[in-house]
């Protein structure tokens, strides 16, 4: 492995883009750092280090920005609003025929999409920074502190303004930066980007389950975790190559004197054809009560109800209800993104058929038994991974730490894999020799 590392960065054009990339992955940090103006920076180290930073109803967030957002700087909402955009114009797609239109126009269309895409980035960028503003100007963002309330000292309109301009005009940057490295870089820039913002957290995250343990100065609490991060990520690894193939055989046609067709592949239905998202609907869904809650600062029977099962990730409520919502989205995200009559239409206009399975509708029914069988196994190891961090890590009080750890693993090593495939691609192409050996 260490060759094809020392080989990748000796070919000229993947070294240039590598290098690339890397270049842009800096800027991003550095951008992390910079606190927007207006913000009292000292008043929020002071926060950050007396609460439990990526605690609470904005660990979501936080986590995909690198720990930004809880630091108020340029980059503070991150990656965010561009995924929100990108999971809604896909969920739109299905429903609106404009936008169905345009996905089948090709790549024309596809420009269009990620044009709305763009703009409706820079609408949750607007709203999102609004909100972050009012909740650090409120005091709300480190409810605990006693200087929780001075973080924006100033609170003029000129001020608040300000603030979310250049929050806003950091998450369009922040998108620039990740089709800059889908343009001329290695892998997906949004993914890569998201990759980068998750990963920057764990050293602190697992230090801190270090200072927190009391076995052996912390190491045993620290080892175990690690331990159990190793085994999830096997299991990741091993879960998302995972796929069913569905053989496909297309018949031969005479076209004048030549033949066309008579070869044969294969559709492959991935075990978890829906990803992450899933988890990330559940877990967003699950904190908009706790939110209210949080606002309105109501203390009648349904408020507190709220705050013992619902806030709490502890809670055997709130993990019933994650786990049970996980597998309704994951079942729900699978209906609206593959199609089964579509596939069938497209292989039956082709000349293209399930050996065994009549063309048209049968072969619609089939993809569709089939998808609902290997869905449910996906859905379950869904709810395992999101929930294993949560009961395992909780004895060693790391919960504050990886309120989310499902969610982080699965993105790290789905992203690392298909960047890892990319680079393994162009070195073949080069050198007739793999990454992975």
């Amino acid at each position: 492995m260490l060759t094809a590392f020392a080989r990748a960065f000796k070919t000229p054009d993947l070294r240039k883009k590598l290098l690339f990339t890397l270049g842009i992955i800096v800027i991003y940090r550095v951008g992390t750092q910079v606190p927007i103006p207006g913000v009292d920076y000292r008043n929020v180290q002071t926060c950050i280090d007396a609460a439990e930073a990526n605690s609470g109803l904005f660990g979501l967030v936080n986590m995909f920005s690198g720990g930004a957002l809880l630091q108020v700087t340029v980059f503070a909402l991150g990656i965010m609003p561009y995924i929100t955009a990108s999971i809604i114009l896909q969920l739109l797609t299905v429903v609106i025929p404009r936008l169905e239109a345009l996905k089948k126009e090709g790549q024309s269309g596809t420009a269009k999409i990620t044009q709305y895409t763009r703009y409706l980035t820079v609408a949750l960028a607007i709203l999102q920074g609004t909100g972050l503003v009012a909740t650090a100007r409120s005091g709300a963002l480190f409810a605990n502190c006693p200087v929780g309330e001075q973080i924006v000292p100033d609170q003029s309109i000129f001020v608040t303004i300000t603030m979310v301009i250049c929050m806003t005009a950091g998450t369009a940057l922040v998108m620039w930066l990740g089709e800059l490295i889908t343009d001329r870089g290695i892998g997906n820039g949004m993914s890569i980007l998201m990759f980068i913002s998750i990963a920057a957290t764990f050293p602190s995250a697992l230090w801190a389950i270090k200072e927190q343990g009391d076995l052996a100065g912390g190491w045993i609490e620290f080892g175990t975790v690690i331990l159990v991060g190793l085994v999830m990520v096997g299991l990741v690894v091993f879960v998302e190559q995972a796929q069913r193939r569905i053989p496909v055989q297309y018949a031969k046609r005479m076209i004048g004197r030549r033949s066309y067709g008579g070869t044969s592949t294969y559709i492959p239905l991935k075990v978890n054809q829906a990803g992450v998202i899933p988890v990330i609907f559940a877990s967003s869904l699950l904190y908009i009560p706790a939110l209210i809650v949080q606002f309105t600062n109501s203390t009648s029977g349904w408020a507190t109800w709220i705050r013992d099962n619902l806030a709490d990730t502890a809670a055997p409520a709130h993990i019933t209800l994650y786990f049970l919502l996980i597998v309704f989205f994951a079942f729900f995200y699978v209906a609206i993104s593959f199609n089964p009559e579509e596939v069938a239409d497209n292989m039956k206009k082709y000349g293209g058929f399930i050996p065994g399975i009549r063309a048209g509708r049968p072969t619609a029914e089939y993809l569709s038994y089939v998808l609902n069988r290997i869905t449910w196994p996906g859905s379950l190891y869904l709810g395992l991974i999101a929930l294993v961090p949560t009961m395992a890590l909780a004895g060693f009080g790391a919960n504050q730490n990886f309120p989310f750890g499902g969610t982080s693993i699965l993105i790290i090593v789905g992203v690392g894999l298909e960047t890892v495939k990319q680079i393994e691609s162009q070195l073949q192409q080069r050198n007739y020799e793999g990454f992975l050996r």
